[in-house]
């Protein structure tokens, strides 16, 4: 999932965008949200391939069925937000790109931007065009002109290159199963158009055109508690890589928090051969297994050894030597060449209580995906430095103890997501992702928010509180 980036380049100015066909109604709510079809015909929404009508979603061709999944996260948004001047969303289906195992579902993001409107709250700062049009209440964009560019693959599920057999999923009961979800994706890309992105460069850390965002005065850096809005260029680039050291600063997004986010998963290390492996570590969660809870599973820690290097992949059946280790226990075992449910699977097989992975990189902890109804045991991911601190205070194990002990649970002080004053986190992966990079949350939320950098399986069509924060992030900057 991306945010595009506004294709103005001066505030007020416009650059021309040729749109096609007409209206297609919208919202008649807070605000009224109004789809422009930029498709040729038979493309897209004008696609007329025959299909048959899927979970509420009546549609008699695909082009149908795309427009009315559209239409649906339109008005979910347009009872949500409030403006005096209507939203347009210039939106097409269209090739992106993809292959058989992973694609771009779509991108959206303001297509003008504007600053020191009327009534506009902070002087010389950036405003996407909806927002700056509400604020301003009038509308702000060039005549004729949307407000937002949205594009979505026409290709997904539906070509052997482009994750075939994982298209998207059309109705509109929230009953994908292994497809993927079209109106959360429409729900997260509407979002990005509204305002849930920055237009400073985070690759170079630059203003854009020299004028700071509404989004720069909201990110804060947890190492040095220094707001973008006040840093330099260097030091904007360097904290949207800084991993999980990037926080929102909005008094909405705060005062909600603690009744969207659960308690972070944990795992609380101890034992007489713990030394500076000890204490409590973030983990991120897997999405198959049971879910971590207060009442903690825990047992010795003992890694899985069957590859030459002194790690252990657990990718076929364990040796009887593996299998007595972990019998019992928790195990320790590092990512990479099968699943994670593969590896889950076959863990639980020799009986272990539980599984924990250690990264191969040095990204912040994120979640274990896979589904598999099978795995009754709970895993989670660890990050490489604590994996390689627990490595190595288990090198004088014997073949059943490590005088470690682990407990994967819940830590009730800290919710997932947050930083130690609990804001939540904002996306700042170790290498720089264009168009994820800083314009969504961190992956480790619990439950999964909307924003994220990628759709989860689980996720309600619902943009506000108890169940998500986007909505609250948008009324800081402004709605």
């Amino acid at each position: 999932m991306s945010n595009e980036r506004p294709l103005l380049r001066q505030a007020a100015a416009a650059l021309a965008l040729a749109l096609s066909c007409c209206a297609i109604g919208g919202a008649h709510a807070a605000a009224t949200i109004t789809i422009v079809n930029t498709n040729a015909p038979n493309i897209g929404f004008n696609d007329p391939t025959p299909v048959q009508p899927v979970g509420g979603n009546s549609g008699r061709t695909l082009g149908a069925q795309r427009l009315i999944a559209f239409q649906q996260a339109a008005d979910i948004w347009g009872r949500t937000i409030t403006s005096p001047a209507p939203v347009r969303v210039a939106a097409s289906f269209e090739p992106l790109p993809c292959n058989a195992d992973g694609a771009v579902l779509g991108s959206a993001g303001a297509l003008e931007v504007f600053a020191d409107f009327p009534n506009a709250p902070k002087a010389n700062t950036w405003y996407p065009g909806a927002l700056a049009s509400k604020l301003a209440r009038t509308d702000l964009a060039t005549p004729g002109e949307a407000h937002i560019r949205a594009r979505f693959n026409s290709r997904l599920g539906l070509f052997p290159d482009c994750m075939p057999g994982s298209g998207f999923y059309l109705g509109l009961d929230r009953k994908a199963g292994d497809q993927i979800d079209l109106v959360a994706v429409l729900l997260h890309e509407l979002a990005h158009g509204l305002g849930f992105q920055n237009f400073t460069d985070e690759s170079t850390g630059e203003f854009f055109l020299g004028i700071p965002s509404i989004w720069d005065y909201f990110l804060i850096d947890t190492r040095n508690n220094k707001a973008w809005i006040n840093m330099k260029d260097d030091e904007r680039r360097r904290s949207a890589i800084g991993g999980a050291t990037l926080s929102w600063n909005g008094e909405r997004v705060y005062k909600v928090t603690a009744q969207v986010l659960a308690a972070q998963p944990n795992l609380m290390v101890s034992g007489m051969a713990a030394g500076k492996a000890g204490g409590s570590h973030d983990v991120g969660e897997a999405s198959f297994g049971p879910q971590l809870g207060q009442n903690a599973v825990a047992g010795e820690l003992m890694p899985v050894v069957d590859q030459a290097s002194g790690s252990g992949l657990a990718c076929t059946p364990l040796s009887p030597a593996n299998a007595l280790a972990v019998r019992g226990n928790i195990a320790l075992v590092d990512r990479g060449a099968c699943t994670f449910v593969t590896k889950a699977r076959i863990l639980q097989n020799a009986g272990a209580r539980g599984m924990v992975v250690m990264e191969n990189t040095s990204d912040p902890v994120s979640p274990l995906g896979g589904i598999d109804p099978a795995v009754r045991i709970p895993a989670v991911r660890i990050d490489k430095a604590t994996g390689e601190q627990l490595k190595s205070v288990m090198l004088r194990r014997s073949r059943t103890s490590s005088g470690v002990t682990a407990s994967l649970g819940l830590n009730p002080d800290k919710l997932a997501g947050t930083d130690l004053v609990r804001r939540i986190r904002m996306y700042s992966p170790e290498e720089y992702s264009p168009g994820s990079s800083v314009s969504h949350y961190s992956v480790d939320t619990r439950p999964n928010q909307l924003m994220e950098p990628a759709i989860n399986t689980d996720l309600l069509h619902d943009v506000i509180p108890p169940h998500d924060l986007t909505y609250p992030l948008l009324q800081d900057i402004g709605w």
